[in-house]
């Protein structure tokens, strides 16, 4: 067994398809059966269940999949490490960001980022909430920029920026001349949500399930200026972080909402115990003193 045994299976693995992974390795096909078959062999298992046009990990395939993971990153860490030392004040950072969390963060931090350290390249993917914690757990980024809550046993956290959720209604509504509202008194209203893909959605929820009942969801959209559309054409209510309100070109209004003060927690993430090149740490320490 060596590291391309492993590599070869990894990507087969990911990718469930023989076929695909030989594109992305650049290998022939043949190549990389033969060398999971000599694995296999080797092991004295079976890996891959290719029974189906999907192939699945067997038993066995799931045991060796997530140590081969583990291998494989530690000897990244032993490239990065060494490589560091070479390269003193050059590296790549992948960042992944939610949309629109540049709009909140961004350009300044990174042009001043940028003019310190030119040779260190930014490069930015965008994934809503879940899938960043799901990217930076894999190891596919470096650094995420995503919202509490996330798992303290999997990844460390750098606060940036911490705002009130507050309420969005349309020129029409009752409550269009308040100041404030109880989240309590909104049981009745129809809400247009984020979708579940996006963490906003369980912390609205939630908050509203402690505040005795279970909203009225009518719509959900990705969209921020779609629901700030919807809200606009009497649609229902939603709630959003008041910086996000900049961003929706509407006739709508903002009412601060209390008891309970939903707070909206951006914070930077990374993975514990995970090696973080040289790149990373000074784009982590430069965010922390130049955050909003």
């Amino acid at each position: 067994m060596d590291i391309q045994h492993l590599k070869y299976f990894v990507e087969v693995a990911r990718q469930k398809n023989f076929t695909k992974a030989s594109q992305i390795l650049h290998v022939s096909q043949p190549s990389i059966s033969k060398m999971i078959k000599s694995l296999e062999d080797e092991l004295k298992v079976t890996l891959l269940d290719r029974s189906e046009r999907k192939i699945e990990l067997t038993d066995a395939g799931v045991i060796v999949f997530d140590q081969a993971l583990k291998i494989l990153q530690s000897l990244e860490d032993v490239y990065s490490s060494v490589n560091e030392l070479a390269q003193v004040k050059k590296g790549t950072v992948k960042l992944g960001l939610m949309p629109t969390t540049g709009v909140i963060l961004f350009p300044n931090v990174l042009a001043g980022f940028k003019k310190e350290y030119p040779q260190i390249d930014i490069q930015m993917v965008e994934y809503n909430a879940k899938q960043l914690k799901t990217r930076v757990e894999q190891g596919d980024i470096d650094l995420g920029i995503t919202v509490l809550p996330v798992d303290s046993e999997r990844f460390e956290t750098v606060p940036l920026l911490s705002e009130e959720l507050v309420v969005l209604v349309d020129s029409e509504h009752w409550l269009v001349k308040s100041d404030s509202v109880s989240l309590a008194d909104l049981k009745n209203e129809s809400f247009i949500l984020l979708t579940e893909n996006y963490a906003l959605h369980d912390v609205v929820k939630q908050a509203c399930m402690q505040s005795g009942f279970e909203p009225i969801v009518t719509y959900k959209s990705s969209l921020w200026d779609l629901i700030g559309e919807m809200v606009s054409a009497r649609l229902g209510i939603s709630l959003i972080p008041r910086s996000m309100v900049r961003l929706i070109n509407q006739n709508v209004h903002t009412i601060s909402l209390t008891s309970p003060q939903i707070e909206w927690q951006l914070v930077l993430i990374y993975k514990k115990n995970k090696y973080l090149s040289f790149a990373a740490r000074e784009f982590i320490k430069y965010i922390q003193m130049h955050k909003p």
